[in-house]
């Protein structure tokens, strides 16, 4: 059957023209429509003129468009551009994933279905598209993020040694996590500027696990029933405005190495810079900010980013937390690439 309002719409990674790794989940945050060409050329021709016809409303802050391109000809005259984008299907693995698509399918800023369109509806589409609300309202309802703030998880003290443990080494510049195949590899790129230090120091791994088992771990229970058993990464990090410090809308759980992560850990260990403050498009613009030695905690699968510091330097501690179902997943993966 094909999907109706309020279901999500499958997630997929494939190719567009500008991008050969693109990942539709990523897109979050703003209205998308999904443009499934028909395979007739009249049929087809139609939802063209459309798209051409509308472009201007495609600005990729509040609606983005991807057309979903099964046929060689069409793909020879198309072309990437701001707001509307082809996904190559020439084997049809994306359009099977929708169950019989419409030729057009509206989703909101969570990427679930608000209403399917026949080729047909074309022009109901574009006038539904011009009524829509900002991105905002969408729900008709505030849509607070998922999220748990809490204070005085690192006293003052704790923070000052980890922002000095960074600044002792000047930190590493890090990659960002990408599937080759059946393992998962650090890529540098363009979505993240930031540099990090791991924690090796015996007494500060002890002094910090005692602070999220007694402070944290508590509250999690509390907000969300998880149970956090394992900590993955005793990571400080620096975001600096020097450096262009920011890491763009991304998920924490969508390799095969990143799996097993559940929640992740955001404590600020200073408050004297600007920006950087964590935003879930999915739930809206608004901004978080955990209060010096305070945490922000959330779902690894939520998507997020850290937004530009744009004056001094944000230095954070960046735990993963996962449970025992969890652990048993990352050991899977371990074995399956004999590490």
């Amino acid at each position: 059957m094909p999907l109706s309002p309020g279901e999500p719409a499958p997630w997929f990674r494939g190719s567009t023209l500008s991008n050969p790794e693109f990942t539709f989940d990523s897109v979050a945050g703003r209205y998308v429509l999904l443009a499934f060409l028909p395979s007739t050329d009249a049929q087809r021709l139609i939802a063209l003129r459309a798209l051409a016809a509308n472009q201007a409303m495609f600005d990729d802050a509040r609606i983005s468009a991807f057309a979903v391109v099964g046929d060689e000809q069409t793909l020879a005259g198309a072309r990437d551009m701001n707001g509307l984008r082809w996904v190559i299907d020439l084997d049809g693995a994306v359009t099977s994933q929708f169950k019989a698509p419409t030729a057009w399918l509206l989703l909101d800023p969570t990427l679930r279905v608000l209403r399917p369109f026949e080729l047909s509806e074309t022009e109901a589409l574009f006038a539904c598209l011009a009524s829509l609300p900002p991105v905002a309202e969408h729900a008709g309802a505030a849509t607070p993020a998922p999220v748990l703030i809490a204070p005085r998880i690192f006293e003052p003290g704790l923070c000052a040694r980890l922002v000095a443990l960074h600044a002792e080494t000047a930190g590493t510049f890090t990659g960002v996590m990408r599937d080759r195949g059946d393992t998962t590899h650090y890529v540098m790129d363009e979505l993240k500027s930031r540099r990090d230090v791991l924690v090796h120091d015996e007494g500060l791994l002890t002094a910090i696990r005692e602070r999220l088992e007694r402070r944290l771990f508590p509250l999690i229970a509390r907000a969300f029933s998880f149970e956090a058993t394992h900590i993955e990464r005793y990571l400080v990090s620096c975001y600096a405005a020097d450096d262009g410090g920011v890491f763009h809308a991304h998920r924490d759980n969508t390799t095969f190495g990143t799996a097993h992560r559940r929640f992740a850990a955001s404590i600020n260990l200073n408050d004297d810079y600007a920006g950087g403050d964590l935003r879930f498009a999915e739930f809206g613009p608004q901004t978080y900010r955990p209060p010096l030695g305070g945490v922000c905690v959330f779902g690894c699968g939520l998507l997020h980013e850290a937004t530009r510091v744009t004056a001094g330097a944000r230095y954070a501690f960046l735990p993963f937390l996962y449970d025992e179902p969890g652990a048993a997943v990352r050991a899977a993966y371990r074995a399956r690439i004999g590490e």
